[in-house]
Formats: structure tokens, sequence, C-alpha cells
């Protein structure tokens, strides 16, 4: 066992607390038990003083009271105006003048081995005097209990350590196979799963915890294997053309223009890497710690229309049908760069998918929150396709294709902007028919 392991710290705070309460009982054990005692004695010593008092005050006499009627197990003795008036033949009270100051009180006298109990009675029916009566030695079994609880408090001490130990092992058998299948886990392993116990307990939530995070995790690295293979794909390309341009350019020498076309060729294919390396840092940029200051009163109605006049060339040019339902003016306070992003790509995406003639819809609207909604007579978006398309580099197939530019990171942009708003997006989508992009904020 470490000596930094969770069960030597709960062994040594179960100790120490057992420890404390064991002999925090033990004081109160003998404190009670030392009362009860204590009372039982002055209660005797009270009912033996009354009735010798009585018997006093009756007119028999003294020597009879002390000598006969005074139970055996008793000693007695009488002052008259502080004199020694009579005493029992028993009576052995070391210094007994000591006592008769004192008014009706009992003393407990305590030795290593013996008690007695002195109780001093104040007299004055038939004389004014003091009665003072006292018990025989009683063995003090206050002090056996004492050695018999300093023997057990550490007996029951170490059994409840042992108990706890044997416990505590017991209820880290889960945590054990936790960790062992913790150390199993790697990049490339995770197979590995925890049975769940049968009882609705902690443990449970915790394993249940633990197997939901391998199947997080494993998810999490399956999607960054494929972010690194859609990466190296989508960078591979235009580095490959560029250096094909390169190589074939300086086969030989070649006229003017020819140079020319070939840096504009490397131009393009350049700015293709830019914009993949721009918008992968726009995705880690910002943050849910960061992203609120970044945000400046933004006016979502000129912005949706700003965007629009950029793509009034292109809408023209496929005789697209746009058809605004809502612009209400709302003001709110965003990040501009992200907003313009988002309704950039939804705009982009429906004039790119959609086919020549056909129409979209936008609309912009604010009820209990704001709605930006855009609708378009698309290719549409498969069922099984729609959760993944928003995954980083993720486009349809049938969209990958040399006539439809993109990367597929889009979507991913609008949708992590959404929620970086504090929003959702809803994608509806039929193939062939048009697909309606739904952000609420």
């Amino acid at each position: 066992m470490k000596a930094d392991s969770l069960k030597r710290r709960v062994l040594f705070w179960f100790g120490s607390v057992s420890a404390m309460l064991l002999v925090l009982f033990g004081f109160v054990f003998y404190y009670l038990f030392d009362q009860s005692i204590s009372l039982k004695i002055q209660s005797q010593l009270y009912k033996q003083a009354i009735g010798t008092e009585d018997k006093i005050t009756a007119g028999e006499p003294l020597d009879q009271v002390l000598q006969k009627t005074l139970a055996q197990n008793y000693e007695a003795a009488v002052f008259k105006a502080g004199k020694l008036a009579g005493q029992s033949r028993n009576f052995h009270l070391k210094n007994p003048e000591s006592y008769i100051h004192y008014n009706d009180r009992f003393v407990m006298l305590k030795s290593e081995q013996y008690l007695k109990g002195v109780y001093v009675l104040t007299l004055s029916k038939l004389f004014k005097g003091k009665l003072i009566v006292t018990t025989h030695e009683i063995n003090n079994s206050i002090e056996d209990i004492t050695d018999t609880l300093l023997t057990l408090i550490p007996i029951l001490l170490l059994t409840l350590l042992f108990l706890g130990s044997k416990l505590i092992d017991k209820i880290l058998i889960p945590v054990k196979r936790i960790t062992r299948t913790a150390n199993r886990i790697g990049v490339n392993n995770f197979s590995g799963t925890i049975p769940l116990p049968e009882k609705e307990d902690e443990i449970k939530a915790l394993v249940e915890a633990f197997n939901s995070m391998i199947v997080r995790l494993k998810e999490g690295v399956d999607n960054l294997n494929r972010f690194n293979s859609d990466v190296s794909h989508e960078l591979r390309t235009p580095l490959t053309v560029i250096k094909g341009e390169i190589e074939i350019t300086l086969r030989k020498l070649r006229e003017p223009d020819e140079y020319i076309e070939s840096m504009q060729t490397i131009a393009y294919e350049a700015e293709q890497i830019e914009y993949i390396v721009e918008n992968l840092l726009l995705l880690t940029k910002y943050s849910q710690e960061n992203i609120k200051q970044t945000f400046q009163p933004c006016h979502l109605d000129a912005m949706v229309l700003n965007t629009l006049e950029k793509y009034d060339s292109t809408l023209k040019e496929k005789g697209l049908h746009l058809t605004i339902e809502k612009l209400e003016s709302i003001m709110i306070e965003a990040n501009p760069v992200l907003l313009s992003m988002i309704f950039s790509n939804l705009i982009d995406n429906a004039i790119k998918y959609t086919p020549k003639h056909k129409s979209i819809t936008i609309s912009l609207y604010k009820d209990e929150k704001i709605h930006f909604a855009i609708k378009d007579e698309g290719i549409g978006i498969p069922k099984e396709e729609l959760s993944k398309i928003t995954d980083r580099f993720y486009r349809v197939d049938r969209s990958r294709n040399k006539k439809t530019e993109g990367f597929g990171l889009g979507l991913s942009i609008v949708k992590k902007g959404v929620e970086l708003h504090g929003g959702k997006i809803n994608i509806v989508s039929v193939p062939n028919e048009g697909t309606t992009v739904h952000i609420i904020l």
C-alpha cells in the first residue's frame, strides 16, 4: 500500500475519529458510573442519617442508637457544641472534627483501592449539633473499570481498523478495476470497459461515467484521426499542384505569358491553403471563456443585407429568385466576425447547392429569441448525413466534385459560432427538394 494511498488516508481519518469517539465514550462512561455510585451512596447515607435523627429525637439513648440500631454497614458519630458526644464502636473516620462545620453536606472520599462516603446532618430538634454518618470502606470498582477501559479501547480501536481495512478493500474493488482498465487504454486501444455493479450506488455511477468517458474519448480520437486525414487530403492537393507547376515551369525557359499563367495558378492554390488555415484558426481562436470579451453591438438586419449584397452578382448569374419573408430590425451584443461568417456561409451554401432558376427564402425575426432561417430548393442532404454535416472537412459525397468548390469548413464555423453565442442550429433537408437551416440565438 502506497504511503499516500486513498486507503491509508481513509484509515487514518477513520482511526482518528474512532479513537476520539472511544476515548470520549470512556470518559463519559467513567463520569456517569462515578456519579451513579456517588448518588447511590449519598442516598443511602441520607436515609440512615434521617433515621438516626428520628430515633434520637424520639428520646432513645444516644449510645443505644449509635451502637445497636445503626446498620452494621455504617458508622456514626454525634457532636454537641463542637465536641464529640458519642460514636459507634466501628467509627474510624479520620479527623471527624473537620466535618462539623458543614451543613447537610455529602462528601466522597476516594483512594486507589477504596471509597468512603460521609454525610453531615445538622441536628436542631432535641439539641444543636452534628450527626456524621459514614460507610465502611468500599472496594473502588471505578478504578477496576478504568483499567478495563484502558485495555479495551486499544483492542476495540485495532478491531475497528482491521474491519475498516477489509471494508475499504471491498469498496475499492471497482476503483481498482477502473485503474486497471485505465492503464490498458491508449490512443489505439479503447476496447476496455468495466462491468457495471448490480447495486444502484455511487460506485455504479462512477463506472457508468468512466465507460461513457471511454466512448467519448474513442469518438474524439476517431474525429481527430478523420480530421488529420481530411486536413492532409485538403492541403495535399494544392501543395501538389504548386509543386508540379513549379517543376514544369523550371524545366526550360518559357515565354513571359507562360510564367504569368504559372504564377497565377500557384497564387490561386496558395489562396486555397490560406483559406483553409484561416478558417481552422477561426475555429480554434474563440472559446466560451473569451468570446464575451469580443462582443459589441451588432445590427443583424444590416449584416444580412450587406452579405446578400456581396452575392448579388452570383444570384443574378444563376438566375436564383431571392425572397425575404421577414427582416426585422434587431440589435444584439455579439461577435461581429463570427456573425458575418455565419450569414456568409449559410447564404453561400444555399447559392452553391441550389440549381439555376430555383428559389431561396430568408427570414430574420425576434419573438422571445432571435431567429434566422434560410431555405433553398437545392440538392438536399441525405438523412444519414445530417448528423455529420457540421463536422470539419465533412462534405456530402455528391458535393465532392470539381464544379462545387469548398472544403467542408463552412457549417463547422456556423455551428461553433452559434454555440458560442448560446444558440442552437437545426437543419432539415430532403434530397432533391431542398434544405432549411434554422438558427436560434
